[in-house]
């Protein structure tokens, strides 16, 4: 489905960044990876750039030196919890809109003027249905991961007409080393492997797509 795309993986180097790379590799897509790690290359990219997402300049500078792209997958971002609403300071607060609203934004915004440039192009976000409401010692996470969702509805609405399909996914539980580790008597079997998670991210960046616009798709798994 992606033959001779160009597809953008931020957040490259982690466990769904690799699977995303190897989902598109396996479909025929040239993947750029990018990440903030210091190394030569990441697994299944065959392109690795490193950058800082929230540098936005930058991320301009890195994406202008991409040239063409198709699609766009921000993966870049990340979970804290255990910290309450009325809690006085705003460490997690920053923290969690940083790595996932500031990241997602910056890149975004850096791909766009490739994105319109192509016939068909993408942008595919990672949501969280745990965020689609409140949840106790999680409000830095769900207001952040909302925004993503809102984000992903308004950037649609205004990219549809210029061939960009904007969608995000909304995963319940990923399986990945860090979650099996913070909740190790969960029952793993019912998460989101990682590779089908990918799966359904790299149809949306697929032209099979192309009439999908502003989804927020719920990706569960057994949950």
């Amino acid at each position: 489905m992606l033959s001779n795309k160009r597809i953008v993986i931020t957040g490259a180097a982690g466990t769904l960044g690799q699977a995303a790379a190897a989902c598109a590799r396996d479909q025929g897509a040239h993947v750029i990876g990018l990440d903030i790690i210091e190394a030569d290359s990441v697994p299944n990219a065959d392109d690795y750039h490193r950058v800082d997402l929230l540098d936005a300049t930058g991320t301009g500078n890195c994406f202008r030196r991409l040239g063409d792209i198709d699609a766009i997958l921000n993966i870049a971002g990340g979970f804290a919890m255990g910290v309450s609403a009325s809690d006085p300071s705003d460490d997690q607060w920053d923290l969690m809109f940083r790595l996932n609203v500031t990241t997602m934004r910056n890149a975004t915004r850096a791909a766009v003027p490739a994105l319109v440039a192509r016939e068909h192009s993408a942008i595919v976000n990672v949501g969280a249905l745990g965020a689609l409401s409140g949840a106790a010692d999680m409000s830095a996470y769900c207001c952040a991961k909302s925004t993503v969702m809102r984000l992903t509805e308004s950037l649609s609405e205004e990219l549809k007409n210029e061939g960009v399909n904007v969608n995000a996914v909304l995963p319940s539980i990923i399986d990945t080393p860090p979650n099996r580790e913070g909740m190790p008597d969960a029952d793993f079997d019912t998460w989101v492997a990682p590779d089908k998670l990918a799966e359904v991210m790299c149809f949306l960046a697929s032209d099979a797509a192309s009439a999908i616009h502003g989804a927020l798709l719920p990706v569960k798994g057994l949950v």
